[in-house]
């Protein structure tokens, strides 16, 4: 498979929010262990859902030419159905 240079950002740009979700998490779990206050950890939480639905957004979003023409000749590419179950399970 060839990878070009939107490829590869997109997987830079994966890899940063990943990263990001990972550093606030942390921070979510030295929180709690902390005995900081429900509201502050609730509101860092939902900063890491976020950016994790984020980075599966991009992921999906960057990946649906390949998952539509599947460069992998030994696999069918996706159907409708099958790209619309991934998208939904983002949701």
């Amino acid at each position: 498979m060839k990878v070009d240079d939107d490829s590869v950002d997109s997987v830079n740009a994966v890899l940063n929010r990943l990263r990001r979700a990972q550093g606030q998490l942390a921070g979510v779990i030295a929180m709690i262990e902390a005995g900081r206050d429900c509201k502050d950890v609730v509101t860092q939480l939902a900063a890491v859902s976020k950016a994790l639905d984020r980075a599966g957004f991009k992921i999906v979003a960057s990946g649906m030419r390949q998952c539509m023409t599947n460069a992998d000749a030994n696999q069918a590419p996706m159907t409708e159905e099958e790209l619309e179950k991934l998208f939904l399970a983002l949701a």
